[in-house]
């Protein structure tokens, strides 16, 4: 690698979260096409790096990392940025929240997203009714804590966490096409709406809407992305 860091991404998939830390955090790195359209997260090569197929992998110079959550965690401990630290007060509360976005939010929007993986496809519009309240519990709890105003939850303060719920709220408007979103209203979660908007003026965000095309008000009024590469299906 010629930067610290290699990149495995997918336009406006789960790499979209790791490109706006490594922006924010001011990093050099490099970014690799996992040409989705090709199936490319099945080859032998990716596998290599992440034997689950999934994406993203973030290469290292002690190695890849792979799960969105690990590779957030490991680069704010890095370099010291958009976390609180080891012996911070509000490290546990931080990690809490991380791990409630990782494991419960976002496994909870992937049964939305690829419902006929998890059950038989006649069944699969009932299984995504019946997760959608779910997701809105999710929100409304996340809600609660930003209208608390934490530093790593908070419009004034970018972290790991915010950029992480913004993509997940993008994806909930957007996704999955051709099915009914009106359960999804950002106006309904204030606080978060706040950091939603308050990011997309961000120059890490500008710069992610540049490299993936992901229109002009990427999380607060979402369009499809149009990538110069690469496919976001």
């Amino acid at each position: 690698m010629t930067t610290p860091y290699r990149l495995h991404y997918a336009p406006d998939n789960a790499s979209l979260v790791i490109r706006l830390v490594l922006e924010e955090m001011d990093l050099p790195y490099e970014t690799v096409l996992v040409d989705r359209s090709r199936n490319e997260q099945e080859s032998m090569a990716y596998r290599a790096l992440n034997p689950n197929g999934l994406i993203p992998v973030l290469e290292t110079p002690h190695g890849p990392i792979f799960e969105t959550s690990a590779i957030l965690l490991w680069l704010a401990d890095t370099h010291n940025q958009l976390a609180p630290s080891a012996a911070s007060p509000e490290r546990g509360d931080l990690l809490k929240w991380l791990f409630f976005a990782s494991n419960t939010l976002h496994a909870d929007l992937r049964i939305l997203f690829y419902a006929d993986q998890y059950i038989e496809s006649a069944q699969a519009a009932e299984l995504r009714a019946g997760i959608r309240p779910r997701l809105r519990r999710h929100l409304n709890a996340l809600d609660t804590v930003a209208k608390q105003s934490p530093e790593w939850l908070h419009a004034d303060h970018p972290s790991i966490l915010t950029y992480y719920l913004a993509c997940m709220m993008r994806w909930m408007a957007i996704y999955p096409a051709r099915t009914d979103r009106s359960w999804y209203q950002l106006a309904d979660t204030p606080y978060l709406q706040r950091i939603l908007m308050q990011l997309e003026t961000r120059p890490a965000t500008r710069a992610a809407i540049a490299a993936e095309g992901l229109g002009v008000t990427p999380f607060t009024s979402p369009t499809h992305a149009t990538p110069p590469e690469g496919s976001a299906i």
